[in-house]
C-alpha cells in the first residue's frame, strides 16, 4: 500500500455504512449500528481519509458545559503507528477548545495508555456504572 497523503475533514458527512467497515476491522465482534443518532449528538468528530477511503474516525461528545468526551478513536490496523491517531486526537481537542470546552476526558484499555500520554492525556481515577448487560 502506498504512503498516500492522508487529509482530515471535521464533521464531514460520514456514511454509517463507512463507518461500520472501518469499525469492523478495527474493534473486534463490531456489531454493525445506525451511526446518525450518535454523530447528530456530537460536539464534533474528526475523519481521516487517505484518498475517499475512510481509515480514521474519533467522537467529541459533550456535556453542554466544559467537559467532553473523546470516544470511538480507531485507525485501521495497517496505517497505526504514523501519527494518524495523534492527529486525530489533537484536532479534536482543538475543536473542542475553540467551543469552550475545557476538560477533555478519555476512557481506555491499559495497553493503549502510552498513546493517550503521548497525545497529553494524564491519568486520573474515574468510576463507572455497567447499565446494560451483554459482551464486556
Amino acid at each position: 500500500m502506498s504512503d498516500a497523503a492522508i487529509s482530515y475533514r471535521t464533521s464531514p458527512f460520514v456514511s454509517t455504512g463507512d463507518l461500520n467497515e472501518l469499525f469492523s476491522v478495527t474493534r473486534e465482534g463490531h456489531a454493525p449500528r445506525n451511526f446518525d443518532p450518535v454523530l447528530r449528538r456530537s460536539l464534533t468528530y474528526i475523519c481521516a481519509y487517505r484518498n475517499e477511503w475512510l481509515v480514521g474516525f474519533v467522537n467529541v461528545a459533550w456535556d453542554g458545559g466544559g467537559h467532553a468526551f473523546l470516544l470511538d478513536t480507531t485507525v485501521r490496523p495497517e496505517l497505526r503507528l504514523r501519527g494518524i491517531g495523534r492527529e486525530l486526537v489533537r484536532r479534536a481537542a482543538a475543536e473542542a477548545r475553540e467551543r469552550g470546552v475545557e476538560w477533555l476526558h478519555v476512557d481506555f484499555e491499559p495497553d493503549l495508555r502510552p498513546f493517550y500520554d503521548s497525545c497529553g492525556f494524564r491519568a486520573t481515577e474515574a468510576g463507572q456504572m455497567r447499565l446494560a448487560a451483554g459482551p464486556r
